[in-house]
């Protein structure tokens, strides 16, 4: 039996400027899918405005993201940050099956003490320049967590007495848990492979200084790479050309900061545009709404 998202979930809701899908849409905490695709679909790179957790059960299917691709094995559990953009790709002859998490993030910064930051499994990925945990099968720590999610995902399908209240309850053990196991050393941060360095490179600086006058003359110098190598070589690894891959991280860090900075015109600056109006321009096409739009909510 095929099971997939919601048609509103899984269909783009615009096609960018940049080139780049934003697809699904979340407007709760958190919403669990479980998903098997026979025969596998084809995904275009695309991102999303929410956080992702997928449990890879089985395929084969290697992802990636932000120019790092990972050869997945069952059990492992993939992290997308929100705005990072990514695809799968899918053997057809294999059904592609997986429980997929989409996550506020804001819901996860509710959680976060002295003590304890629910993010933390996010975190400490990017740390290790890393996207997946390979928890292993045989490991109790899997086996852990993939009953609590089957739970979830029972308890999501029940109208119960406190169901939601439930649901939440059901999934705040499941991060607690899975930030357990990224911080613990039973676990394995996965590697890339068929990813080039040197692209690797770049793209971390880009998104480390979007504020910069970043150029291709100024990024070949920088990285020692003839500017059309290096124009073919990110096309190649990621699909996309370096400006637009700049634009359209500038603008994503913008619709960030539009939620704590007070001023719109330095929001523009900080994310490396020249002029306010060219901003302005950017921002209404590919979000179909104006920056003040975006701050009243």
């Amino acid at each position: 039996m095929k099971n997939t998202e919601p048609l509103q979930d899984l269909l783009p809701l615009a096609k960018k400027e940049s080139g780049y899908e934003k697809r699904g849409y979340l407007n709760c905490d958190f919403k669990l899918f479980h998903l098997t695709d026979i025969p596998a679909q084809e995904f275009e790179f695309h991102y999303h405005d929410f956080d992702k957790i997928i449990i890879f059960l089985s395929g084969q299917v290697s992802y990636t993201i932000e120019g790092r691709t990972y050869s997945l094995n069952p059990y492992d559990i993939v992290l997308v940050n929100h705005a990072e953009i990514h695809r799968p790709s899918i053997d057809p002859n294999f059904p592609y099956d997986r429980i997929v998490v989409y996550l506020s993030p804001d819901f996860l910064s509710v959680y976060k003490a002295k003590d304890y930051d629910l993010r933390e499994c996010f975190l400490h990925c990017a740390k290790a320049h890393s996207h997946v945990l390979r928890v292993g099968k045989a490991g109790s720590d899997a086996g852990c967590l993939l009953d609590i999610i089957k739970r979830l995902e029972t308890a999501s399908l029940e109208d119960t007495y406190a169901n939601d209240l439930y649901c939440q309850a059901l999934f705040l053990e499941f991060l607690v848990l899975l930030n357990r196991t990224a911080l613990s050393c039973r676990i394995n941060y996965l590697t890339t492979n068929c990813s080039n360095p040197k692209i690797l490179e770049i793209t971390d600086f880009i998104n480390q200084h979007l504020s910069w006058d970043l150029t291709v003359d100024f990024l070949s110098s920088q990285f020692f790479i003839s500017k059309y190598h290096l124009m073919r070589l990110f096309k190649e690894e990621t699909g996309y050309t370096i400006g637009n891959y700049i634009n359209c991280k500038r603008l994503l860090m913008a619709r960030d900061l539009l939620k704590t900075e007070p001023s719109i015109t330095q929001i523009c600056y900080l994310c490396g545009f020249k002029n306010y109006s060219t901003f302005f321009r950017a921002y209404r096409k590919f979000f179909q709404e104006t920056p003040q739009e975006t701050k009243r909510g």
